[in-house]
């Protein structure tokens, strides 16, 4: 019996085997035909040639580094990077080929910083004389913001613009936690830490509500004056069409001339064929692969550093900031003599307070060889601000979400929801102190102080990391600290950063740090993907997603849970919630 046992589960064994080696076979030899088409140059540009923008992939700082099932297979690309789109623009300016920009199928995603970096660089296409239309089935706020740049805008005739001002909602769960018996003990420094507020009321601090007015009220006098600007309506007149939901439909947007007409799909592209005879089309994306790489010249070289995620203590990855990745990329710079200067690109909400001070150390290391200017993306806050508070410049966009600068901790306990169950924790020590937390026992006066003691410290740190890189006191840092949150534009008012802009102005004041006017832009991290990472990007679904689909305040009680197990990531430098603009 137990050889037959043996025999299938050994077919059974053979037969899975050979089916993942098909797959790795295939696979790999689709990735190597697609690399030999792209290298071939297959994608074919003729005279009078439309680029279409299709706006539904999601807008990364950086476009996927490594193998992927998605790229090999030739199916739709999981996000586009920002050091793509934003060449290919610029080269599609000087293309003779290129008649104009279509931007279509709107859903626009990637963050009002990113997507105000591509606006940006649409502006300057259209310097060149060259024409930009838009379509959409319909627009969302951060859609019209973008769809504004061009010269003519339309939509589908049963669609609408929703353009109605800026919001932002955080949950509260002081009463939830009393009923469930499952508590956030809270220790924070600094009166605008907002991050831990909603587990200790049940609505909103003055405090909080002002910050949050304030970086909502700002951003959106960002968009409107761009807004303002392209479409020649007064921002007086774009915050009454909000207030009265002028785009509510088609023919109103039409008629507070939010919009130049409306159109279906097929007709739009009539609309382009007859403003160019003869004119071709063809995917922006397909045209990134030929143009949208910034060769550069010269034997100097510039480093981007991607820094993309929440900061955690470890090796991280490419959407997690962990010290180990980030400080070997930087130590593997310090050593190329050809590089000359380095733009760290951070777009991070913060997280470990001790991973943040590992990088910073690294990156003042690097800056005795190396001129380091930051650049910042959506959001560059709490750890994030941290390892760009050193720089010797910082760049950020007058949307990005900075600031931040406090410390704090969570502590779950179960205490209460342990009793109701008749659950009852023993626990057995040596010493006085030898056992620091337990979730499960009310927390003591001495954890407390215990856990206080640390955060001091590290917002006392924080401060000085902050005051020594912006020259500035450390009561003046403490001034606009406290865990504020900052738009780019009043981080800059603060002093908190440099200049406004985007990575093309962030490279170009490395390059005049640097005294250099020629250069080749590489990129930092590299990662290898292992037979683990590849088998999860196989094989996940839905349900590895959850944790992101959470509110905010969720996933911070799920992190906070696990840090039980690792001590370096107790003590958070992260931004308070992830604001969602629509």
């Amino acid at each position: 019996m137990n050889f037959f046992k043996n025999l299938i589960s050994s077919a059974l064994g053979t037969f899975i085997a050979l089916g993942l080696l098909f797959v790795f076979m295939f696979v790999f030899i689709a990735g190597s035909i697609a690399v030999l088409e792209e290298e071939g140059d297959a994608v074919k540009i003729d005279e009078n040639t439309i680029l279409v923008f299709d706006m539904k992939t999601p807008i990364q700082d950086r476009e996927p580094q490594s193998f992927s099932f998605a790229d090999a297979l030739d199916l739709d690309q999981e996000a586009y990077g920002l050091n793509t789109i934003l060449p290919a623009i610029a080269h599609a300016s000087t293309d003779d080929r290129i008649a104009g920009i279509s931007i279509e199928n709107m859903a626009a995603m990637g963050g009002v910083a990113n997507l105000t970096a591509v606006r940006e660089a649409l502006e300057a296409f259209k310097e060149s004389g060259k024409f930009i239309y838009a379509y959409g089935d319909f627009f969302t706020q951060t859609d019209y913001y973008l769809a504004s740049v061009a010269d003519s805008i339309f939509v589908h005739p049963e669609g609408s613009i929703n353009f109605r001002g800026l919001s932002a909602e955080v949950l509260y769960y002081k009463s939830a936690q009393e009923k469930s018996g499952i508590s956030m003990e809270v220790i924070r420094n600094g009166k605008y830490k907002s991050a831990v507020e909603p587990f200790l009321d049940d609505s909103m601090s003055n405090e909080n509500r002002t910050q949050i007015k304030s970086y909502l009220e700002s951003i959106w006098g960002s968009l409107i004056t761009a807004v303002s600007k392209s479409r020649g309506i007064k921002e007086n007149a774009l915050n009454a069409f909000a207030d009265t939901l002028a785009g509510i439909t088609a023919a109103s947007a039409q008629q507070a001339t939010l919009i130049d007409g409306t159109t279906t799909r097929r007709a739009f592209k009539e609309k382009l064929e007859q403003r160019i005879d003869g004119a071709g089309f063809a995917d922006f994306t397909d045209y990134m692969r030929i143009a949208g790489r910034n060769k550069g010249k010269g034997p100097n070289r510039i480093a981007v550093v991607y820094a993309q995620g929440e900061i955690i203590y470890g090796e991280g990855g490419k959407d997690i900031i962990g010290q180990e990745k980030i400080i070997e990329s930087l130590k593997r710079i310090g050593k190329k003599k050809n590089i000359k200067a380095v733009v760290l690109r951070v777009n991070s909400p913060g997280g470990s307070a001790l991973a943040s001070e590992l990088i910073w150390e690294e990156i003042e290391h690097l800056k005795k060889t190396k001129k380091v200017v930051v650049s910042m993306g959506n959001v560059a806050a709490s750890g994030g601000y941290y390892i760009a508070a050193g720089a010797d410049e910082i760049v950020a966009e007058p949307t990005t979400i900075t600031g931040s600068i406090g410390v704090w901790g969570l502590l779950p306990n179960f205490n209460k929801l342990a009793s109701r169950w008749g659950i009852n924790a023993e626990q057995v020590t040596t010493n006085k102190q030898s056992l620091q937390y337990s979730p499960f026992e009310p927390v003591s006066s001495a954890t407390r102080q215990e856990f206080k003691i640390g955060i001091n410290q590290v917002y006392e740190t924080f401060l000085s990391r902050v005051a020594a890189g912006r020259k500035m006191t450390r009561n003046e840092v403490h001034e606009v600290a406290q865990g504020r949150v900052w738009s780019g534009v009043d981080a800059k008012k603060a002093g908190l950063v440099d200049h406004l802009g985007g990575l093309d102005l962030a490279l170009e004041r490395a390059a005049v740090l640097a005294e250099i006017e020629n250069y080749k832009i590489t990129t930092y991290p590299r990662y290898e993907d292992d037979l683990e990472s590849l088998l999860g990007e196989l094989f996940s679904g839905p349900f590895g997603r959850v944790k992101t689909a959470l509110p905010p305040e969720l996933s911070l009680w799920i992190g906070s849970a696990k840090s039980l197990k690792n001590p370096a990531n107790q003590i958070q430098a992260r931004l308070p919630y992830t604001l969602n603009i629509y």
